[in-house]
């Protein structure tokens, strides 16, 4: 399993990467950073859609809620960050540790409360995809750190309670 994370995570640092890519997963990576772009995405919601306001607001809490809990994870585990020779990660993170994706992690588990507030919140699993694929792609995480972020994430989604 190292083997083909670590073959992954190289595919993904090495190929496709133009000027435009990487400015763009850059770009989102930051505004993943804390689950700040789920909680203005959460808080948008709420305004435009007062019927469902105190199930948006949850999700708007959600992204930086999960990021904490991500982070619990990742003092237990003490993943290191992944190291390619010649292949030097293209973002920077407030942590060495790795495991699991905080930005998969919150991501996932607000995509899926947006999905059970209104079926057309399945739209923002299109972002939480984007999202995470970039991660190894600029070299912060092993796709298995991803993949774990998300599966927690989804579980997140899922168990969280959508009203006050």
């Amino acid at each position: 399993m190292k083997d083909l994370d670590r073959r992954t995570l190289r595919f993904l640092r090495t190929e496709w990467h133009t000027p435009g890519l990487e400015g763009a997963a850059k770009v989102l990576g930051r505004a993943g950073n804390n689950g700040a772009i789920w909680f203005g995405v959460g808080v948008l919601l709420a305004l435009l859609d007062g019927s469902n306001r105190e199930a948006w607001l949850v999700c708007a809490v959600l992204g930086p809620v999960a990021i904490g809990l991500n982070y619990v994870v990742k003092l237990i585990v003490r993943r290191p960050r992944p190291e390619l020779a010649g292949l030097p990660p293209l973002g920077g993170a407030p942590s060495s540790l790795s495991f699991p994706s905080a930005h998969a992690t919150s991501s996932f588990a607000v995509a899926t409360a947006m999905t059970r507030v209104e079926p057309w919140g399945a739209l923002a699993f299109v972002l939480a995809l984007v999202l995470a694929i970039g991660r190894p792609y600029l070299g912060m995480h092993y796709p298995s750190d991803v993949l774990v972020g998300a599966i927690l994430g989804v579980i997140l989604g899922l168990l969280v309670p959508l009203s006050i």
